[in-house]
């Protein structure tokens, strides 16, 4: 069954789409991550280009994330004012990313830089990823117990100034870094169409040293808001959010996740992290090869999709 996708301008399988946004939603419930990061390169692998694949997937990152901020909220597992400091810095940094995809878009580079920036994000993190979660499964083979222990509670970020005391989360820090990540955040998924709570969590787990309860809730707070923001900067700025794509993968996303929260019972941490780490360095050799490999219009640079559509 076919669907025209107005924005996007292509004609694609209803099912399909539903199926990609259900199989990436079963990842997110698995690993407990908002999926962007796979969802759009999936989405530009199958013909959909990149403006518009990065403009509609903000949307869906909005409501898959949502309903898991209000459980979090609901439970008390939110740092409100902390989510305050990510929320405003993240928002800027919403605004300076959106500007720069429009100088991108305008130069006729965006598909590059988003190549680029997928293939050194994803292929750093997941190398990272990859090396840790192996050395967990190596140690527990051999018997070594060994505790997820923090490195000591204060680092050269605490001894910054503009200490402010966080007291959900326990904290007397400086605001600074909590700022600049929140920046940073906000930069790299209005650019890439990435919620960036697998870069925020660890970054608040070890850098801010924020309590593991209160991390997943008060990420996933700041990523609703950043990216409802950044819909809304794409929609205005460049009418690049196609509502039809982005309501087809909602709906299979939904449902994906339900499965893939019941699913990730059943799998231990370390093998969790060293699947999710082969998944993202797979995507991040897919991203290089597109730029190394002759396309197969040599006046274009378009990915060739799923039955050949661009």
């Amino acid at each position: 069954m076919q669907v025209y996708l107005p924005i996007a301008e292509i004609s694609m399988n209803l099912f399909f789409l539903v199926g990609i946004g259900g199989a990436v939603g079963f990842l997110s419930g698995l690993f407990g991550v908002g999926g962007g990061f796979l969802l759009t390169p999936l989405l530009i692998f199958s013909g959909v280009s990149a403006p518009v694949a990065v403009a509609s997937v903000t949307g869906q990152v909005v409501a898959a994330s949502t309903s898991g901020a209000l459980s979090y909220y609901r439970r008390g597992q939110i740092d409100l004012h902390l989510a305050l400091y990510l929320v405003l810095s993240g928002v800027l940094g919403a605004f300076a990313g959106v500007a720069m995809f429009q100088v991108l878009n305008a130069l006729g580079q965006l598909d590059l830089a988003i190549s680029i920036g997928f293939l050194l994000l994803l292929g750093s993190v997941g190398t990272l990823m990859l090396i840790e979660s192996l050395r967990a499964i190596l140690k527990r083979r051999a018997g070594v117990v060994s505790r997820d222990k923090l490195p000591n509670q204060h680092n050269w970020f605490h001894r910054l100034p503009w200490r402010v005391r966080f007291k959900k989360s326990r904290l007397y820090i400086s605001v600074l870094p909590v700022i600049g990540i929140g920046l940073a955040i906000g930069f790299v998924g209005s650019l890439l169409g990435i919620g960036g709570g697998f870069i925020l969590v660890p970054a608040l787990v070890y850098l801010l040293r924020v309590p593991g309860n209160m991390v997943i809730g008060t990420s996933l707070l700041q990523v609703v808001a950043m990216m409802a923001v950044t819909t809304i900067l794409h929609a205005v700025t460049s009418q690049s959010v196609d509502i039809l794509l982005a309501f087809c993968l909602m709906i299979g996303g939904t449902v994906g996740a339900q499965f893939g929260a019941s699913a990730g019972k059943y799998l231990r941490g370390e093998q969790l992290r060293a699947l999710l780490a082969l998944i993202v360095l797979a995507v991040a050799i897919r991203f290089g090869l597109s730029l190394v490999l002759t396309p197969g219009d040599a006046y274009s640079t378009a990915v060739l999709g799923v039955g050949g559509l661009r």
